[in-house]
């Protein structure tokens, strides 16, 4: 069979027999007791592997160890500054099981839960799998958030313990903790510890301070057995981005949150126990919690989690990690290709790749144009760049390539094709099922394992936020414009709430994004609509031009000429703005809503998932000189 035969044959294997394809899965995996019922679902909520009884850290750490691989590196850690540290699944046991005695010795227990704001380090990893290895509930929240973020997380998860760091690398700067710490757990009266790993002589305090090594202590002799826990009952809670309100806290368990993320690890990824595997997440986001903690660690893998900016100190750090530990597989962002991008393909060109067989890229669309940079000029055509599609809310991947089954031909810009036991349609606002070709939004029609059954403390909202937003069905809504073609290929144009209608024509902000980035002066683009008295919207452009290129009157008319010869007339742009950065999530998304804000003259509402305030700024001050521009007559 050719590879759209194989892939057409997995996914109608999962569609014709959904329980039987999901028992199967989870058949991969050990059990302390196997399951009463695959699935029991009460629309809008539901059970996998109901009776079952599991733990995912025991099942990524000591199961290896008893199946006799303890001497197999399971970690490695590295950041900016150069420290690497080297954990064997043995070695990394010995370390779950101190922290698991030390949160006990806490009086932390099954069911608490504990706050991790510490960067992608060892500690922080081990943290994680110590206390779901003893049923502790953790939320990460990625250490750059500010203390209100912070704040709000720990009082909607009602967390008992605080577990930070007293700095973090960035760009080699040390950046602070502790001060947004104090803030944020000033009000947050279920928090009765804050446990500090020092990594300098800093001699700020907050309040109920424990240090990283008297935890440890404390710890000693106290009990470090796992536990066996029934499959619903959560892993681990965190909070989607919370750009537009406040956040929500996505639930992930220990049965099929770990069934998805292996499965799709294999299936998705290519995931074998031999690979090097660099995820360049980082672990506040859920992609950090798959792929580079639980996921790679339970196929038995190498699995390597770095800390620090990818251009620092220089742009070869990326290409130098790959050639240092002869990685195998890596998944990074879009945001980071183009970060790439804006250096050329010397500095991938200095460096020994020979040992790379595949890359896979998540967060937002891979556009076609820096696709091609890092398939064909960085990385010499020689392995795949595969592009996929998931959020915060699902755990893993639901569209892609799936590279351990078959790789099929990649469309550029493409997320690939729904995988198997996702079900997945493109509705009208109305709930119509549309054609092939026609831009809707992309809803998915039954659960799949990795898929959150609820939120933390929010029954009421999970079912209207998410199965209850398309009239007269029961879908799970994505809230994501997708159009998907006649070989099944899925098209993601935006968020569906940033479609920009231009003369009753709607056009995808992904779509003139990659427009732009067809000019070889572009690094990176953001747009979004603007309010036209004749056309209803024309678009509003912020574009960042790469290293060695500067703003001009010639240049801004070359960018209109390239989105207008790629997407013709209907693409009107309002005004186009030069600015040196976009505002951005710190997972790397682009705030369009921001972008609108400032063109709109409003306030942008809650910034506290931004990367750098300093973007919203600088977008401003493009728009007024654009204004006033437009207003000299320039």
């Amino acid at each position: 069979m050719d590879a759209h035969e194989l892939v057409r044959a997995w996914r109608r294997e999962a569609s014709e027999d959904p329980e039987g394809f999901w028992s199967r899965a989870a058949a991969q995996l050990p059990w302390f007791r196997k399951w009463d019922r695959v699935l029991d679902w009460q629309a809008p909520t539901f059970r996998w592997y109901a009776g079952g009884m599991s733990n995912l850290a025991y099942n990524a750490v000591d199961h290896h160890v008893a199946a006799g691989r303890g001497s197999h590196v399971a970690l490695i850690t590295e950041n900016e500054r150069g420290e690497r540290k080297s954990l064997t699944y043995a070695e990394l046991l010995q370390e779950t099981k101190r922290v698991g005695a030390a949160l006990r010795a806490m009086g932390i227990k099954k069911g608490d839960r504990i706050a991790i704001y510490m960067p992608t380090s060892a500690e922080a990893i081990i943290l994680m799998l110590g206390a779901v290895r003893i049923g502790v509930v953790i939320l990460v929240v990625f250490a750059g958030f500010g203390a209100g973020a912070l704040g709000e997380r720990i009082r909607l998860a009602g967390a008992r313990a605080v577990f930070a760091t007293d700095v973090t690398y960035r760009k080699g700067k040390d950046v602070p903790l502790l001060g947004i710490v104090a803030q944020a757990i000033a009000d947050t009266p279920t928090v009765e510890r804050v446990v500090v790993l020092r990594r300098t002589a800093s001699t700020d305090r907050v309040r109920d301070e424990v240090s990283w090594a008297d935890f440890l202590a404390a710890g000693k002799g106290a009990d470090d057995s796992h536990v066996a826990l029934e499959a619903n009952e959560p892993a681990y809670i965190l909070a989607t981005s919370g750009t537009t309100a406040k956040p929500k806290l996505a639930v992930h368990t220990h049965g099929g949150y770990q069934v998805y993320v292996y499965s799709m690890a294999k299936w998705m990824f290519g995931l074998r126990p031999e690979d090097l595997w660099w995820s360049t997440s980082d672990i506040g986001w859920v992609v950090g919690h798959s792929y580079i903690v639980f996921a790679p660690l339970l196929v038995g893998c190498t699995t390597i989690a770095y800390e620090g900016a990818l251009d620092h100190p220089d742009a070869e750090t990326f290409y130098r990690i790959v050639e240092r530990h002869k990685v195998t597989g890596i998944f990074t962002s879009p945001t980071a290709v183009r970060l790439l991008m804006r250096y050329g393909s010397a500095p991938a060109k200095a460096h020994d790749l020979g040992s790379l067989e595949r890359v896979f890229c998540a967060g937002e669309v891979l556009n076609a144009p820096a696709w091609e940079w890092f398939q064909k000029e960085a990385l010499g055509d020689l392995v795949p760049v595969i592009d996929h599609y998931w959020q915060t809310e699902t755990g893993g991947p639901v569209v892609g390539n799936p590279y351990g089954i078959a790789l099929l031909p990649i469309k550029p810009g493409s997320g690939g094709v729904p995988l198997a036991g996702v079900e997945a349609a493109v509705v009208d606002q109305e709930g119509r099922e549309l054609p092939a070709g026609e831009k809707g939004i992309f809803v998915i029609k039954r659960p799949f394992p990795g898929l959150t059954a609820r939120l933390w403390a929010e029954p009421e909202r999970y079912a209207k936020d998410y199965w209850e937003k398309v009239p007269g069905k029961t879908v799970y809504f994505t809230g994501d414009a997708t159009s998907i073609d006649e070989d099944g290929y899925v098209w993601f144009s935006g968020r569906a709430d940033e479609i920009i209608k231009i003369a009753d024509h709607r056009i995808g902000t992904i779509e003139v994004e990659t427009a732009f980035l067809r000019n070889p002066a572009v690094a990176e683009a953001g747009v979004t609509g603007r309010p036209d008295a004749l056309r209803g919207q024309v678009i509003s452009a912020f574009i960042v031009l790469k290293q060695g290129r500067e703003p001009s009157e010639q240049l801004r008319k070359e960018l209109v000429a390239t989105v207008r010869n790629e997407l013709g007339p209907l693409a009107v742009i309002g005004e186009l703005n030069f600015v040196d950065m976009l505002p951005k999530t710190r997972s790397g998304k682009i705030m369009r809503r921001v972008l609108k804000a400032v063109i709109l003259e409003k306030d942008p509402g809650d910034i506290s998932t931004i990367e750098d305030e300093g973007s919203v700024e600088e977008a401003r001050e493009a728009w007024q000189q654009m204004k006033t521009s437009v207003a000299a007559g320039d």
